[in-house]
């Protein structure tokens, strides 16, 4: 079966919102954060790349749309989603509750579970909330994981952090006993020569109403045909082949989840 192309999908995701005056969308600008590896991050020469990118460039090359990639600090990047300075957030996003309030999205592109990490030595065994009390707890600060570990983690000291980055150089470093993200980012760290001091404690079992429902597309209220757009984009990259193909170069099983 052959998939809708550009117009074809702008005119589906017009009568989705029941709108006679969408916008043409020619070109959209992507934001996302370039700090958070292997999803988005900024390579040493100055290139932003990972599994968000890459999905990204395919689903506006499916669209037959230009991307312009701009990058945000995650602490304001909804705020800046609203003020106009990017039309979509492509950063792993979860989808919640609380975030719908604020913006739109499209359907999920992925979802993985969250884990917990701590240093190869730690003589912690569990991850409940009676293994991990009286120890500290990192995790970045406006996520779904600082979320989580504020309200399960009551007897930690949760500390919060701009950046994953900087969670993990205090991990490494025995400034945190553990730290709380989503497995992938997690798993990819400590195979690599910086993540080689840690290993993975456990993973977590999702929260729906905190960790929602996968991560989407962004997009600001008023603007649900852009987000219907990638939504149809999304299903035709999984069924031609393109987001295995991307998939496969970061992961060794299909992110997409459930």
């Amino acid at each position: 079966m052959r998939f809708l192309r550009f117009a074809a999908v702008a005119a589906l995701a017009v009568a989705t919102i029941g709108g006679a005056h969408a916008k043409e969308w020619t070109k959209v600008r992507m934001g996302t954060e370039g700090a958070y590896p292997p999803f988005n991050y900024t390579t040493a020469d100055g290139k932003l790349v990972g599994f968000d990118i890459e999905i990204g460039n395919a689903l506006c090359e499916e669209l037959k749309i230009e991307c312009e990639w701009v990058t945000q600090d995650w602490d304001g990047i909804i705020p800046g989603l609203v003020a106009g300075k990017y039309d979509t957030i492509l950063a792993s996003m979860s989808i919640t509750p609380e975030r719908q309030e604020q913006i739109s999205f499209s359907e999920k592109y992925y979802n993985t579970p969250p884990a917990i990490a701590v240093p190869k030595d730690s003589e912690l065994t569990g991850i409940t909330m009676e293994d991990l009390k009286d120890i500290s707890i990192g995790a970045q600060s406006s996520t779904t994981h600082s979320v989580y570990a504020e309200e399960f983690f009551t007897e930690s000291d949760v500390r919060l952090y701009p950046t994953a980055e900087e969670y993990k150089l205090d991990l490494e470093s025995g400034r945190v006993d553990a730290v709380v993200d989503d497995v992938m980012v997690l798993s990819q760290w400590i195979e690599s020569e910086e993540g080689s001091c840690c290993k993975i404690l456990g993973t977590l079992k999702s929260v729906p109403r905190i960790h929602g429902e996968g991560a989407g597309i962004g997009v600001r209220k008023g603007d649900e045909d852009l987000a219907a757009m990638f939504s149809e984009a999304i299903k035709a990259i999984r069924a031609n082949g393109k987001y295995k193909e991307i998939n496969d170069k970061y992961f060794n099983f299909d992110v997409y989840g459930d």
